[in-house]
């Protein structure tokens, strides 16, 4: 048989087509403009959650403290009791406590405030006593510089008598405007207000989240569609999601707790009064990552000064409290927040930095279990690892 005819030519030279099966993935397209698409959602999000600050703040913080304070609600359900009155008890000691840590940090806000007048005595005398009764340099610099006033003024008025007069233009006086207290007062007031509102915002979107249990979760895996893959998937994300929350909040309420207990300590033993109400500040400010603990240095040295009138005595008690919010935030705060969330501290930084502009105060205590989530989620899904690679250590 002759195979030349059977030969085709064309199919020496032309290149092998490969045959496309119906279980064969097919690769997405990625067109040019979707990632420039895709910066601009990014940042009409990130505007869209700065304009709506005030809803979204309470709504972070709302579901932060139910899922911290669900544990307690699913206990006391093991204890045969009803998980409407479980969550009406735990909301009832969340209040109460809180009130109790409000009285207490407004009553040493309050005798601050009245020391204030007492205090620019208290500084002069001490600076008087720094100086052994000699003038500082800050006085010898405005005696210099009266001296100096002194002697232009005496060569103007010389310059003025060989000089004919002339009348010189009327001053024109122009009165500035008067403090008025009703104003501040109302702008405070308002301020408050808001401040209430927001809170009571937080307290019944906490009741309800405890209320409603597991409600919300099963919403969530409905609405990823029948796939049972998906569903597997998104009841992972959500339980991951409880556990870091839950693991972090308790690695702050332990390192806060040790750092209150410090520092009660170290005050008590430097002799500053209401040693566990300033305790109690440096361990409720210390929640607010690395600027927290300079608030809280600088209103025990002042305490202290206030106190002793010694500036030996601010400086020990200030370096008190910088070595024990070191000692706790560098070493325990780093090495539980490494254990249980496994983040990168660069990463995170910059996250604080983020939501210090977006949210303020608020932001830098939100950031870092916000990160938290973020780095759960993006572990489960595919077209995310990359931001989790990025936040991974």
């Amino acid at each position: 048989m002759d195979t030349a005819k059977n030969h085709d030519p064309a199919s020496s030279t032309s290149p092998a087509i490969p045959s496309l099966s119906p279980e064969a993935p097919v690769a997405p397209v990625r067109r040019p403009g979707d990632t420039a698409l895709t910066i601009i959602a990014a940042l009409a999000f990130v505007f869209a959650l700065q304009w709506a600050r005030d809803f979204f703040i309470p709504l972070v913080f709302g579901i932060l403290i139910a899922y911290t304070l669900n544990p307690v609600v699913i206990w006391l359900e093991r204890l045969r009791m009803p998980r409407a009155l479980a969550s009406s008890v735990v909301m009832l000691a969340l209040l109460g406590s809180s009130i109790l840590v409000v009285s207490s940090v407004y009553n040493e806000a309050q005798a601050i405030m009245d020391e204030l007048p007492v205090a620019t005595y208290k500084l002069t005398n001490a600076l008087r006593k720094l100086d052994n009764g000699e003038q500082g340099p800050l006085d010898k610099l405005r005696n210099a510089a009266d001296t100096l006033k002194k002697a232009a003024s005496s060569d103007n008025d010389a310059d003025n008598k060989l000089e004919p007069s002339v009348s010189a233009p009327p001053a024109v006086l122009i009165k500035q405007p008067d403090f008025d207290l009703n104003d501040w007062l109302l702008a405070g007031s308002k301020s408050a207000a808001a401040f209430i509102g927001q809170l009571t915002m937080v307290l019944f979107l906490v009741f309800f989240a405890l209320v409603s249990g597991n409600t919300f979760k099963r919403k969530l895996v409905k609405l990823t569609g029948p796939s049972l893959t998906n569903k597997k998937i998104t009841v992972q994300i959500l339980d991951d999601i409880n556990t870091s929350i839950q693991k972090y909040m308790l690695m702050l309420l332990i390192t806060n707790t040790l750092l209150g207990l410090l520092t009660w300590l170290a005050l008590h033993w430097i002799g500053l009064d209401n040693a566990g109400a300033w305790a109690l500040v440096a361990a409720l400010t210390h929640i607010i990552p690395y600027f927290g603990s300079m608030i809280a240095m600088a209103l025990i040295a002042f305490a202290a000064f206030l106190q002793f009138e010694s500036f030996s005595m601010m400086l020990l008690a200030a370096f008190a409290t910088l070595a024990i919010s070191t000692f706790v935030g560098m070493l325990v705060s780093t090495w539980m927040t490494g254990r249980i969330a496994k983040m990168n501290a660069v990463a995170v930084f910059v996250a604080l930095l983020f939501g210090a502009w977006l949210w303020g105060v608020w932001g830098m205590l939100l950031c870092v279990p916000v990160i938290v989530v973020i780095k759960v989620v993006s572990q489960h899904v595919e077209d995310l690892h990359a931001i989790a690679e990025l936040l991974s250590e």
